[in-house]
């Protein structure tokens, strides 16, 4: 199985990007999408069903044009789980799980700590999301968490890492929770095939961040352990434009 998953930073957007022609070169068996922005009615759906993705489940934020989560998919999965069942989690449409057979892919989309009242958010946010993904792997042990994290785990993950160590996405209590996220029971799969640096997931549209790789890794394909054996590859999709990230894909046996 191949999965991709892309913070879009609006689907309507990357549709006029070329999103979809992208999407049929690479051809992933599932994508998981973030920030869509847009409420499911407000997309003409026969456009994915038409590229190969006549599956596709959406969870829009109760605000118009703010956040959101989906999957496409190949094949019909067993079960789609929305949501988290945590009110404010799923208020802003962070969580969306599709289970196919044993196997379970879910979108996620964490808050960022841009201002203090959203970082002390995002930090609940964390803290909660744990214990859900703690209670879930119980029942449900093949799991892929794969989203914008919002985090950048280690120094290698960002490009400026002394000047950037005061800031949201990078700050000493959000590298702790993904550490200990990782150290719960899960592979990040890029680093499981690749050390080296310089591989971001996200630039600012400022300063010709893209163009100077200026970047920060934000965006994860975390693979439960039990899974490990199947890992086959992890990787960034970087010549993807049609966002302020680049999707990343996962595969596999």
């Amino acid at each position: 199985m191949k999965i991709v998953s892309y913070n879009v930073n609006g689907i309507r957007a990357a549709l006029n990007k070329g999103f979809l022609e992208w999407l049929q070169t690479v051809d992933p068996d599932v994508v998981c999408l973030q920030e869509i922005k847009a409420m499911e009615e407000q997309l003409d759906l026969s456009l994915f069903e038409n590229a190969g993705y006549s599956h596709n489940y959406w969870f829009s934020a109760q605000k118009k044009g703010y956040s959101g989560v989906a999957i496409l998919s190949k094949t019909k999965p067993d079960h789609v789980e929305v949501g988290t069942g945590i009110k404010y989690m799923d208020f802003e449409g962070r969580n969306l799980r599709a289970d196919f057979g044993n196997l379970s892919v879910m979108s996620m989309y964490l808050p960022s700590g841009t201002n203090q009242a959203r970082l002390e958010h995002k930090l609940t946010y964390m803290a909660d999301f744990q214990k859900y993904a703690d209670k879930l792997r119980k029942s449900r042990p093949n799991l892929i968490v794969l989203g914008d994290y919002n985090i950048c785990h280690e120094a290698i993950d960002i490009h400026n890492p002394v000047g950037l160590k005061n800031v949201s996405g990078f700050l000493p209590v959000e590298r702790e929770w993904i550490g200990n996220f990782i150290k719960s029971g899960f592979i990040d799969s890029f680093r499981h095939f690749n050390s080296e640096p310089n591989n971001y997931t996200w630039w600012s549209y400022r300063a010709n961040a893209r163009n100077n790789n200026k970047g920060w890794r934000l965006d994860y394909a975390m693979v439960s352990e039990p899974l490990k054996d199947k890992l086959k590859r992890s990787v960034i999709l970087s010549e993807a434009k049609h966002s302020d990230h680049c999707p990343i894909l996962v595969e596999l046996d």
